[in-house]
């Protein structure tokens, strides 16, 4: 390092340092810089509080009121530049340059050197401020202890840094020797893998051939059993045979023996007598046999007689199998049978009263010239319409034109018993509103609830978010005007499907999630419909279109199915086969969607109307019912259905959840009810497929 200078007034003051190397080094600077010349900091002269007074005076001197600020502002930065600094410190500052100039800062300590002069320059502070100089000394000592005390720290520090990185190398090179070997292994593995699936190969075909020679095996077995079988009948046939042959040659012999010696007639008489004393017990001892094994049959006879009853056993049996599905098919048949004959009864009652009230149709065309727009925008809206549904588009139009008549709707009043969003006292004016703003500010409400309950994992009270959804978008003030007019517009307009379902929900007749479950299904088919469609041209085919549909609705009948894809082509003629499927999910700029989605949500509220046909038909002459009856119930018209799903299904029959419904019986009807307007469906297959007549009609 560069021989240094001594301060500005004499030598530094003495400091303490945390280990002996910084005292060691301040003590040899010490002497170096009481050698060193003390000029040009020797002298003490003046101390200024520059730029401080300079600034003040100048200001004072080039005051100008009138001036402009920016004037003001570089007159007063020019008289700043004019005054110049202390000598002192214009000589402190030269010091510190000239040091950090002489310094060779390539080495490893550059800023152990390079703080160097910076202490001294603070020593000479020290020096010069006698009355800050106790302070200034035990703030630089500090300092110096903390340096000291870190450096330490690292030093302790560096073998574990070492160690580390030493540790580090060999866990690296531990691992990559396991990947190696275990690359090995796995390579091994894998052939052994293969020599074992080739050795299971060659077992299946041993196997097989084994299979083959055993069963010829048990062919040849049987044949040379039945050719040993006849054998050793025939060897006791010739037994027999050559035993009465060698009995004849003994007759024989003994009466030539008689006729050439004779016998004496004693003896002959004494033969006699055991010969008939021989045939007595034979004869005795044959009638035991034959007493005794008179009911015996052959042992070919017996394993013939046993195979034979074997069969008719194992045929019986299936018999009787296929006569227990046939009684059970006929039971629910006959079940089936009555039900219908009850549906039947019931639509000819029907029919009677319909007949007996019946009054001729009335012709439609003529409310083309009182509805707007003439005949073509009623045949528009006539188009594969009911007389029911007619009479809807008929007041709807009527009310709706009404209601543009009017300018001021009166306030419901302020009552508990008046929903949130039409609580008002006074007048309430008409926004008077189109059909289409009235069904965009709809779909924009569910749009902010759908992804307001997304945020914040809650569902929220459609009244409620409906009224809050207006005061923040129109303020308090105009909230009510918005909510009347888009209130009694869905009162009206219930052929509009946006609005008569956010009505029936808003109301509370369905409940939110029979609105979710249809957007669902739609939802669906959409999906399963874009993956059949590989090309992505936005069509497809007949079968394409029915497979899909099939897919995304397994539960449905071929009847349903057949209607869909036929509502799916209604703008098609005869030949065509090709079906845009995307713009079966358009809707125009009233919210009207195709047919094949009215049909869509037709089908969905008749399979409920069914399934809960089904439910009441199964709770029989019950009058009220338990969570346990209706859960049996469930289960028996629908045994795929899960347990979560159950649950949902019985609180939305409770209101309440399933505990009150444990504690006290609830009226079928109301059960019934309550069921019509959640989201229910089938999950699984019916066990039996029953007629489609609507729970509405009962």
């Amino acid at each position: 390092m560069a021989a240094r200078r001594a301060p500005p007034g004499g030598t530094a003051p003495d400091s303490s340092s945390g280990t002996p190397d910084c005292q060691t080094r301040i003590n040899s600077l010490k002497y170096i810089l009481s050698k060193k010349q003390k000029a040009p900091f020797s002298a003490r002269g003046h101390w200024s509080t520059w730029p401080a007074f300079g600034s003040e005076q100048t200001i004072l001197g080039n005051h100008k009121p009138c001036c402009a600020p920016e004037e003001r502002r570089s007159s007063n930065k020019q008289a700043l530049l004019t005054v110049p600094k202390p000598r002192y410190l214009e000589e402190l500052e030269s010091y510190l340059r000239k040091e950090l100039r002489s310094l060779d800062l390539t080495k490893n300590n550059s800023q152990e050197l390079k703080l160097q002069p910076y202490r001294e320059i603070f020593e000479f502070f020290i020096d010069n401020f006698k009355t800050y100089k106790p302070l200034l000394s035990a703030i630089k000592n500090e300092y110096e202890v903390t340096l000291a005390h870190q450096k330490k720290a690292i030093r302790a520090l560096e073998p574990l840094k070492a160690m580390v990185t030493t540790v580090s190398d060999e866990c690296t090179q531990q691992i990559l020797a396991l990947q190696e070997k275990e690359k090995d292994e796995i390579h091994m593995l894998k052939q052994e893998k293969q020599r074992l699936l080739k050795f299971i190969d060659d077992m299946k075909e041993e196997k097989s051939s084994l299979q083959t020679q055993v069963e010829h095996l048990q062919t040849s077995v049987a044949e040379e059993y039945a050719r040993y079988l006849n054998e050793h009948g025939a060897r006791k046939l010739l037994l027999a045979k050559l035993n009465d042959m060698h009995n004849e040659q003994l007759e024989m012999t003994r009466r030539q023996a008689q006729d050439v010696k004779g016998e004496d007639a004693v003896k002959l008489t004494l033969a006699l007598k055991v010969a008939r004393q021989d045939l007595t017990k034979a004869q005795v001892k044959l009638n035991a046999m034959m007493a005794d094994y008179g009911d015996v049959v052959p042992r070919r006879d017996f394993e013939s007689l046993e195979k034979k009853y074997s069969d008719v056993l194992q045929e019986m049996k299936a018999l009787q199998e296929g006569f227990d599905q046939l009684r059970k098919e006929y039971e629910t048949l006959l079940e089936i049978h009555r039900e219908t004959a009850q549906e039947r009864d019931n639509f000819c009652a029907q029919l009677q009263r319909v007949q007996q009230n019946c009054t001729p149709r009335p012709n439609w065309a003529k409310c083309s010239e009182v509805i707007p727009g003439g005949a073509e925008r009623w045949d528009c809206l006539a188009e594969g319409k009911t007389s029911e549904e007619l009479m809807d588009v008929l007041l709807e139009e009527i009310g709706t034109g009404a209601l543009r008549e009017i300018i001021v709707f009166p306030g419901w009043g302020k009552g508990d018993k008046v929903p949130v969003y039409l609580r008002h006292e006074g007048e309430v004016k008409n926004k008077k509103l189109t059909k289409k703003d009235v069904v965009n500010t709809l779909k924009d409400v569910w749009k902010e609830k759908i992804a307001l309950e997304q945020q914040t994992g809650e569902r929220c009270s459609l009244p409620e978010f409906f009224l809050s959804y207006l005061q923040k978008k129109y303020g308090d003030a105009a909230a009510m005007e918005w909510s009347y007019t888009l209130y009694e517009n869905m009162r009206l307009c219930r052929s509009n499907h946006v609005l008569s379902s956010f009505y029936d929900v808003l109301t509370g007749k369905v409940d939110e999630e029979h609105y979710r479950g249809q957007n669902q299904l739609i939802s669906n088919l959409q999906k399963e419909l874009a993956a059949r469609d590989s090309s992505n041209s936005g069509s497809l085919t007949s079968q394409q279109f029915s497979m899909a549909v099939r897919e995304a609705f397994p539960l449905k009948r071929k009847e349903s199915i057949q209607e869909l894809v036929d509502a799916s082509r209604y703008r098609l003629d005869g030949t065509e086969d090709l079906i845009n499927y995307i713009s079966l999910f358009k809707e125009d700029e009233e919210g009207n969607a195709a047919p094949f989605i009215a049909k869509l949500r037709s089908q969905y509220v008749r399979e409920k109307q069914e399934y809960l046909r089904q439910l009441k038909n199964k709770l029989g002459d019950l009058t009220e019912v338990k969570a346990d009856d209706l859960k049996a119930a469930f289960c028996s018209i629908d045994p795929d259905i899960d347990g979560q799903t159950l649950d949902t299904y019985v609180g939305l029959a409770s209101q309440a959840g399933r505990e009150e419904l444990d504690q006290e019986a609830v009226p079928v009807g109301t059960v019934l009810e309550r069921l019509l307007t959640g989201d229910v469906r089938r999950v699984g297959p019916s066990p039996v497929e029953g007629s489609t007549a609507g729970f509405e009609g009962e």
